[in-house]
């Protein structure tokens, strides 16, 4: 039997979806998703009180090219809302 079918479509490999990215293997941004977490946690999972948690958490990843730079308002965030950077160097 042949593994060679004629008519077959080839696969097309796609990029991952809106809201897909890169697992962060190297730990790049562990301290701002701990911290996130604890918040999560904290309060019982209401992210809506954690979200200076979360801009610190998704800013750290896109500074290191773990997901496509946004900007903030398509992500849900004001300009109101200013993360607490864990190594701002300013």
């Amino acid at each position: 039997m042949s593994s060679m079918t004629f008519g077959q479509k080839l696969f097309k490999p796609s990029p991952p979806e809106k809201g897909s990215f890169p697992l962060d293997h190297e730990g790049l941004c562990k301290k701002s998703m701990v911290n996130y977490m604890r918040c999560l946690n904290r309060t019982n999972n209401r992210n809506s009180e954690c979200r200076l948690e979360a801009k610190e958490y998704l800013d750290c990843r896109m500074k290191n090219n773990l997901m496509v730079s946004e900007e903030w308002s398509k992500l849900g965030f004001t300009s109101e809302d200013q993360p607490i950077s864990v190594d701002n160097k300013n």
